[in-house]
């Protein structure tokens, strides 16, 4: 990670930016403090205590020397488009059909694998450390962290709601009214381990949604959605709770093989700030072609 030395930072010593502006733990600042490259100004190493000076380069070695990484995650070359990447985070489009990390029956086809698989062509260390994660049909933005500080930050804004996720769904059914919030907690339903259901006892989820356009025979609905909650499959029970399942969903509406192969959800935007500069990022996701066909046919 490397910082550029702002006039604004000027005057603060490498403790002082490290713990009091950027938050970094007791734990992460003792392993930069024991690593020979861990803390270094232009190059050169500093400790804490170094007077930072406007134009310097402060470098932090963040690496995971201690961390086997790939371990438990077969590398294999597989589709993968990244939408952005720098040292400490990285921003992949998931494909539909594509798992996000390695499950029973699924070892070595997920995004997982394939970003072990460039990690490794590229000799660099890997450890799978995704901010948020989405179904295996659901395409599109997936934020990882490649740090250890890094995962912490985007968990702690992942905590507190900053980390905003934007939907594109094609719905069976309009939702009414056409903008609204979805408030119903949710719990796994008491017949298997995969579905979920809305129920009392269930945790706290909330969704927003906004309908974009409905179809020219007034039977579908292209939907944006924000969950302000993450629970699994949060959009599409709550679609379905309101009467308005996505197409394609086998599992809380039907199967619709002459539109669409899978549910029709897609992430298409997602917005944080940056774990180390605080910037605000914002990455897009173009809607796949599946769905676009599904728009252009039906609506």
């Amino acid at each position: 990670m490397n910082i550029d030395i702002t006039p604004e930072l000027d005057g603060l010593t490498v403790f002082d930016l490290l713990r009091r502006r950027m938050h970094i733990s007791t734990g992460t600042l003792t392993l930069l403090k024991n690593s020979p490259t861990g803390i270094t100004v232009n190059g050169v190493r500093v400790t804490v205590r170094h007077r930072l000076s406007a134009g310097e380069r402060l470098s932090l070695d963040l690496a995971d020397k201690d961390e086997t990484g790939t371990s438990e995650i077969i590398p294999k070359k597989l589709p993968l488009s990244v939408l952005f990447e720098d040292d400490d985070i990285i921003v992949a489009d998931k494909p539909a059909g594509m798992p996000t990390h390695p499950t029973h029956g699924h070892l070595d086809d997920t995004l997982a694998n394939a970003l072990a698989y460039r990690a490794a062509v590229r000799g660099e260390p890997f450890v799978f450390r995704p901010a948020n994660r989405l179904d295996r049909n659901t395409s599109g933005i997936v934020l990882l962290a490649k740090n250890r500080f890094a995962a912490s930050r985007l968990y702690e804004e992942m905590k507190r709601g900053a980390i905003r996720k934007t939907y594109v769904a094609i719905t069976e059914g309009v939702p009414s009214p056409a903008s609204g919030r979805v408030d119903a907690p949710i719990a796994r339903a008491d017949e298997g381990i995969l579905m979920r259901v809305v129920r009392d006892d269930g945790a706290p989820s909330v969704t927003d949604y906004s309908v974009m356009r409905t179809s020219r025979d007034g039977k579908y609905a292209l939907v944006a959605l924000r969950p302000l909650t993450g629970r699994t499959h949060q959009i599409r029970v709550h679609m379905a709770h309101i009467g308005c399942p996505l197409i394609g969903d086998f599992l809380y509406g039907r199967e619709c093989p002459e539109m669409i192969a899978r549910h029709a959800l897609h992430a298409v935007r997602l917005e944080f700030d940056h774990p180390t500069t605080g910037k605000l990022i914002r990455m897009s996701s173009p809607l796949p072609a599946d769905m676009l066909r599904v728009i252009k046919e039906v609506f």
